[in-house]
């Protein structure tokens, strides 16, 4: 018998959960199908940007994120010999170099306001898909693990899905299936980019003869080297040729002679508990959207870890994928919404591919990029300097181009205090769109009212006195229409953004 679901998800990394959890908060139906039988162990992302913070605050995850986080920090801290020290002020890496925290402005107008998301962003990820994979469960989204999709066909109305011989009818599907995506390769999407030039490990393994090994990250005349923040955690980064065969099993030995090669001290590697080989294989997809196929994370961009990116860039499109596609599901929005999910979210692809790209240039150990090197250094122990390459790297400073005039449209919605106690984040965990009413005006609610059911509504004077008199935010935390002086132009924003109205249907 065939089985049907509103949307199956494939991939059950942090991308796929995330979005499973939101389709699931709008009522959507979703299955999500990942071939693995549990959270893969190896070594991956190990910290969360300033946006996925902000994700998981407006949806009440922050205290899960932070418990995490907390037992983390405690062991980077018993490693470098910081034990029950106050944590410093991280801001980063560029192409290995370390950016001090201490030299960023925190009194640079961008800071403001972006919600209690203060501390260390040290998260793996394992713990970041445990958190979500525990959330999806709570909102009842059906997942099977050791199922692998083998096939689909797209007739334009549904998409037939085969799980082995299992056969699922959707109405979408979403590739969150990596950076091998079989749905994009079977889905016939582009995917041009650069081929890879260097060779990078990262792993996890007993040491033995560390003496010479520094903490940290550091550059030599064979590549680039990362010892910690936790024991046994190493990473290098070979600069003279892309791997030679990147799907052979990484092996304790190939691990040794690379650490040894790069950092010039002749450790071993006694024991082996977690290993990955990557590249700077470089693509991304030219459209997120084939028919009734969809591509998020992974599967629609891949790059070099550097900068840390990668699992943040795919929380991004989680967030801004999954209302769209819940408002297409439920009939409320044309099809044509999911075009602005690859307007929105193919330029910040595009940046991160860019500045991965920079990177790999600058730990290259030729006299031109030593050079360049020398000169990045320098800036980045400006103050200037560090401040706006944190802004960069952090994420602050995405932002998409909505039209409207007000200088918050596009912009993430800042964490405003109100006069009841409350933040305006505290009021998303629902997953609604929200509109924040500050001039209590009972137009901008009755304009609001046909929405009710997928827009909240509240009224509360802000802590502190500001001329913006309302703002119309999105789902995914970004701001769809704001005001000073009233209600012009929300109805049009409220159409645009949300579809027909609850009495329309």
């Amino acid at each position: 018998m065939t089985e049907t679901f509103d949307v199956v998800v494939a991939g059950a990394g942090p991308v796929g959960l995330l979005l499973a959890c939101e389709l699931r908060l709008a009522g959507v139906d979703v299955l999500v199908v990942e071939r693995l039988p549990e959270i893969d162990p190896t070594l991956k992302a190990g910290g969360v940007n300033v946006p996925t913070l902000q994700a998981f605050y407006r949806r009440g995850l922050l205290p899960r994120l932070n418990e995490r986080r907390a037992v983390h920090v405690a062991a980077m801290q018993r490693f470098t010999g910081r034990a029950g020290e106050q944590p410093r002020r991280f801001g980063g890496h560029f192409a290995g170099m370390f950016l001090d925290g201490s030299l960023i402005d925190a009194d640079d107008p961008v800071f403001a306001e972006l919600g209690p998301i203060e501390g260390s962003p040290f998260v793996p990820q394992q713990d970041v898909e445990q958190i979500l994979g525990d959330r999806a469960a709570e909102l009842g989204v059906e997942i099977r693990r050791q199922v692998e999709l083998t096939g689909f066909t797209d007739d334009g109305d549904c998409v037939t899905i085969w799980l082995g011989d299992t056969v699922i009818r959707a109405d979408w599907l979403v590739g969150c299936d990596g950076g091998r995506s079989l749905v994009r390769k079977l889905a016939g999407f582009e995917f041009p980019g650069l081929d890879p030039v260097v060779t990078g490990y990262q792993a996890v393994a007993e040491l033995a003869d560390t003496e010479g090994l520094r903490p940290g990250w550091h550059t030599t005349d064979n590549g680039v080297y990362a010892y910690g923040p936790i024991p046994g955690r190493f990473l290098t980064v070979e600069v003279d040729g892309p791997p030679r065969d990147r799907n052979a099993p990484v092996t304790a030995g190939e691990l040794q002679a690379s650490l040894r090669k790069v950092s010039g001290v002749p450790v071993r590697i006694t024991a082996l508990h977690s290993a990955t080989r990557f590249s700077d294989n470089t693509r991304q997809a030219t459209d997120y959207r084939r028919g009734r196929v969809l591509l998020a994370g992974d599967a629609a961009h891949v790059h070099s870890p550097f900068g840390g990116q990668g699992l943040n860039l795919g929380i991004g499109d989680a967030m801004n994928l999954g209302w769209k596609l819940a408002a297409v599901v439920a009939g409320r929005s044309p099809v044509d919404l999911l075009d602005t999910y690859t307007a929105e979210r193919h330029p910040v692809g595009e940046w991160v591919l860019e500045w991965t790209r920079a990177q790999v240039a600058v730990m290259r150990p030729d006299e031109r990029s030593r050079a360049m090197r020398k000169v990045m250094r320098e800036l980045l122990d400006t103050r200037d300097g560090a401040t706006a390459v944190f802004k960069k790297i952090s994420g602050i400073l995405h932002r998409y181009d909505l039209g409207g005039g007000h200088a918050l449209v596009g912009a993430t919605a800042p964490d405003i205090e109100l006069s009841d106690g409350t933040r305006l984040g505290e009021h998303c965990g629902d997953g609604r769109a929200l509109l924040l009413d500050l001039a209590d005006d009972p137009g901008l609610r009755a304009l609001a009212a046909p929405w009710s059911s997928c827009v909240r509504v509240v009224c509360a004077k802000p802590a502190q006195p500001r001329e913006l008199s309302a703002l119309l935010v999105r789902p995914d935390g970004f701001v769809a229409w704001a005001s000073d002086t009233g209600g012009e132009g929300l109805g049009e924003a409220l159409s645009r953004w949300f579809g027909r109205p609850d009495r329309a249907r």
